[in-house]
């Protein structure tokens, strides 16, 4: 039976890690993603649209970093689910080179320690000519997916726009970069309620959103609701059509079950949907 082959077992032990810490940092970061929604959304109550625009750009940018290491991790556990491939071939498999130069290219751009190891381990294993193509040609050997993660633009004004539009319609709030019949019913919502038009009720108190588990009293939401397809940076203002006709989302408030309030996943969902 061949000894255990060293750089082998600090791989596993490094990949291991790298996966329990990635998944940390992506918790940490979208719950405090989460607190900073409900921060624009109460800046867009006040008609605040300016500070608005510039720290959505924050978030788009965290969100971004989130999705990055959530491919990180899934290609870490790829690594670890063929270490033995690995270990059996001096050469990068072709099928596992892809993830392998995107985690060598990426590690060094990320604050994960322990995904460093991870990159000086592949790198001293297929070599330092392996590291320098994934290094000097990213664009052509890591996956396209990672290297326009990791490309420092700033994001599109339409892009910035779609994302205050989805906080404004989950929150509730009548701002003004809504279409004018959404203005008008969230407006209403706040008249009925007492605040004058000016905001949502739920802001106003410091409440969340609610969550599948509990409903505030004081949301309406439309009992039957028409769902347009996810926005994008190609579509970020889709719209749902019937026999040649667009359907826009009912916004009437009346009486409604629990599960017709978008939650934060929901939001999340929605967000990511308009990266791809």
């Amino acid at each position: 039976m061949p000894p255990p082959n060293p750089l082998s077992a600090r791989l596993r032990i490094q990949l291991k890690l790298s996966i329990s810490r990635l998944r940390h940092i992506q918790q940490k970061e979208s719950a405090l993603a989460k607190q900073q929604r409900r921060d624009i959304a109460q800046l867009l109550s006040n008609e605040k649209d300016e500070s608005a625009r510039i720290r959505i750009e924050n978030i788009i940018r965290q969100e971004i970093n989130v999705e990055l290491l959530e491919i990180l991790e899934l290609y870490c556990e790829l690594l670890l689910a063929r270490i033995g491939l690995l270990e059996q071939r001096r050469e990068c498999d072709p099928g596992l080179e892809e993830p392998v130069k995107s985690i060598i290219y990426a590690a060094g751009r990320t604050d994960v320690k322990e995904l460093l190891q991870v990159r000086d381990v592949l790198i001293a294993k297929f070599g330092k000519e392996f590291a320098r193509d994934a290094l000097e040609n990213p664009a052509t050997s890591v996956a396209p997916r990672v290297y326009k993660k990791l490309t420092i633009e700033p994001p599109s004004t339409e892009l910035v726009t779609a994302y205050l539009e989805e906080i404004a319609r989950t929150y509730r709030i009548p701002w003004s970069g809504l279409p004018e019949a959404e203005r008008k019913s969230f407006a209403d919502e706040g008249d009925d309620d007492g605040e004058g038009g000016g905001g949502i009720g739920v802001m106003d108190t410091g409440l969340q959103l609610p969550s599948v588990g509990g409903l505030p009293e004081k949301v309406p939401v439309p009992p039957i609701s028409v769902a347009p397809a996810a926005a994008s940076t190609e579509n970020p203002r889709p719209g749902v059509t019937f026999q040649g006709q667009n359907i826009k989302p009912a916004t009437a408030p009346t009486s409604a079950k629990k599960s017709d309030i978008p939650d934060f996943d929901e939001l999340s969902r929605r967000f990511a949907a308009l990266k791809r």
